[in-house]
């Protein structure tokens, strides 16, 4: 598999548990608030780290690490994943968490069905009438729709997730997006954090306040909402 970047330690990527994170190149969407934006356009130049220094690094950390946090990019792109994933399960016997856009449906099936992953987080990018705009893509919603529906009946833990920005989140899209996944156990509303790197400069984050509001809209329709990376 083509790793692109390693982080030996997290305590924040795979919630409950300490982890390490890898991030593979490539996306099929270009959301403007991407902060991954060398591995999402020019993921062909960037280093590539061994698939074997991660395994053995995995390996020394055993008792140590929890779980391993895959994100990008989007890897279920990347066409090594599952057995990338069955070689950390065999060799390190940690908890995997895969972050996804959610496009590729039949590839989240086959994880779980097989016992590979035992936490999703998928990125809601905004309600579906801004979806595209949001994403910066042409997205098929329908497909979409068959993630959300895969992981509210797949049984295993899950997060869905948006990144908050002020061009593109309103009171109103929230509302929508409530109404869109209603019954949904847990949903984050995520601050965005402009650190340099994003796809477009200049967005801004919506505001605390703002954030709350959307948090109350929301517990109307899914179990829990919470508030990430706000003080």
């Amino acid at each position: 598999m083509i790793i692109n970047g390693f982080e030996k330690l997290s305590l924040v990527d795979f919630p409950g548990y300490t982890a390490a994170t890898i991030f593979t190149g490539a996306c099929n969407m270009r959301c403007p608030f991407c902060h991954n934006s060398v591995l999402v356009l020019d993921s062909k130049h960037q280093p590539i780290i061994e698939e074997q220094y991660v395994i053995d690094y995995l390996v020394k950390r055993k008792g140590i690490l929890d779980g391993l946090c895959i994100t990008g990019g989007e890897p279920t792109l990347q066409k090594d994943l599952k057995r990338f994933i069955e070689r950390v399960k065999k060799e390190t016997q940690i908890k995997v968490k895969l972050d996804s856009n959610g496009t590729n449906p039949e590839t989240l099936k086959e994880l779980i069905k097989e016992k590979l992953i035992d936490y999703v987080a998928m990125d809601i990018k905004n309600c579906k009438d801004k979806y595209a705009l949001t994403a910066n893509a042409a997205i098929n919603l329908d497909i979409i729709q068959q993630s959300i529906d895969l992981l509210n009946n797949s049984g295993i833990n899950f997060e869905f997730r948006t990144t908050l920005v002020s061009k593109f989140h309103t009171l109103e899209d929230i509302e929508k997006i409530g109404k869109w996944l209603k019954g949904s156990p847990n949903f984050y509303l995520q601050k965005f954090e402009d650190k340099g790197g994003c796809i477009q400069d200049g967005l801004k984050e919506v505001p605390k306040e703002e954030a709350l509001k959307m948090q109350t809209i929301l517990k109307q329709y899914i179990n829990r909402v919470e508030l990430r990376n706000y003080e």
